[in-house]
């Protein structure tokens, strides 16, 4: 009979969701039914009330990050950031039903509302933490690599474990598939009884020997985890791993294999046309404050051009307010890195806050740019970087964005391996891209803007 198996990282989110909607639910009822007073209540305020509730607490959440299970199981995050974020929530709910309605509160529900949701987010949070501390949540993973390719494998391995980002799998074996004699292995096949997963990495599944794949048959009957290395890569990090051996390419070869979706096209273009309209009119309203400044702080052009490498390889050029020296590039083409020296002091505060990127909307308007899409890079980086990844031009297969899923989920590129990390983010975007995908990645901005997160 197969093993339950242990609760995957998504399961685990769920888990915590509901708990946090089943207590959400509760508040919004003590609001609507016992605090606002009864002239006030109809089945209209009610509706509203609720939908708009659970809508603006799951995107609050989502921007604020508040299923990151890595924070949830350290208990310094955990009290703090139950107690602001929900706290952020029922008080804004208590603005808008106020504003929006213009209804009286009895004084006692109002109150149990607004200090005892934070609370009671906050204890079955703990309650959740305690609770997967004592049940095993990490999985154990026999991993099953290529001979020729073992000199990667410490890397591998390290991607499986979580070096960034906790991952809830640990290595506790290792096999080549090459390996012939597996049946002959005693100890191996009691071993992988204690094993939760198998993760295979290999440049061909035809190099199997029937003993192996037999084996493999039989942890999968058991009920054991048995998946790909990319497939593990892109569930966990929402990434394509570019030196992967089993089916990179192959995964490229599927970005052309996408259904037509006219949706997203559609939804595009408005996101397009919204944000052109609303940046573009706070980009003009900019442009007197950051002339006048940059007399006193930062002296030389208001803005700088560059040529960047956009759709199908084509050049064309980027605007953005200056924020360095005049002559920064004078010894050659560098990447800017944290605390680069070459950035004026009002360049740092433009970075700061994101409104060095606002004259983008100019490439935007005249179509050589998107809101969402990979970020351009120069011609002569484009060249260094085809040459340590052949497929790097593949991110050119669609519009280079303003933000981006590599710009909200990695940090600035300082150098070419940042860039090779970067393209990874791109290549997942390219192969998923989607109406939902956009949507969090237009939350993540709100979220790097507001936090000033990056360079």
């Amino acid at each position: 009979m197969a093993k339950p198996s242990i609760l995957n990282s998504v399961e685990r989110k769920f888990i915590l969701l509901i708990g946090d909607l089943l207590i959400i639910l509760a508040s919004l009822n003590l609001l609507i039914n016992f605090a606002i007073d009864k002239q006030f209540v109809s089945l209209n305020l009610k509706i509203l009330i609720f939908a708009i509730g659970l809508i603006f607490y799951l995107m609050l959440a989502y921007i604020l990050d508040f299923y990151n299970l890595e924070k949830v199981s350290k208990k310094k995050y955990l009290l703090s950031q139950s107690l602001y974020i929900s706290g952020i929530y029922v008080l804004s709910i208590f603005v808008f039903t106020v504003i929006f309605f213009d209804v009286s509160f009895w004084r006692i529900p109002l109150l149990c509302f607004l200090l005892l949701t934070p609370v009671q987010i906050g204890l079955w949070r703990f309650f959740y933490r305690n609770v997967f501390n004592i049940i095993p949540v990490t999985k154990n993973v026999l991993y099953v690599y290529d001979e020729k390719n073992k000199d990667e494998i410490k890397d591998e391995i390290a991607k499986i474990n979580g070096t960034d980002l906790e991952t809830f799998y640990k290595v506790k074996l290792t096999l080549s598939s090459n390996n012939k004699e597996f049946t002959n292995k005693k100890s191996i096949l009691e071993a992988t009884d204690k094993i939760d997963t198998w993760i295979i990495n290999t440049d061909s599944y035809n190099n199997f020997s029937k003993e192996l794949e037999k084996a493999i048959i039989k942890a999968m009957l058991k009920g054991k985890e048995v998946i790909s290395f990319t497939s593990f890569y892109e569930n966990m990090y929402e990434a394509l791993p570019i030196k992967s051996h089993n089916d990179s390419f192959y995964e490229i070869l599927q970005f052309r294999n996408i259904k037509i979706r006219y949706l997203l096209r559609i939804f595009s273009f408005l996101v397009n046309f919204m944000l052109a309209l609303f940046v573009g009119l706070f980009f003009v309203f900019t442009i007197p404050f950051v002339f006048t400044l940059n007399l006193f702080f930062n002296r030389g052009p208001l803005f700088y051009t560059q040529k960047r490498v956009g759709l199908y390889g084509n050049e064309f050029k980027i605007y953005k307010y200056r924020s360095m020296v005049t002559d920064a590039e004078k010894t050659g083409a560098k990447m800017a890195v944290k605390n680069d020296a070459r950035i004026t002091p009002f360049g740092r505060i433009l970075r700061l806050f994101r409104i060095d990127e606002l004259p983008q909307i100019i490439s935007v308007i005249k179509g050589d740019m998107q809101f969402i899409g990979p970020r351009p890079e120069r011609r002569v980086f484009v060249k260094k970087l085809n040459k340590i990844v052949p497929f790097y031009d593949v991110r050119h297969l669609i519009r280079p964005g303003i933000t981006g899923w590599a710009q909200v989920k990695y940090k600035y590129g300082e150098n070419l391996d940042d860039s090779i990390r970067k393209l990874e983010y791109d290549m997942y975007y390219i192969k998923n891209r989607s109406i939902t995908l956009d949507l969090r990645i237009i939350f993540k901005t709100v979220t790097t803007v507001l936090f000033s997160r990056g360079v």
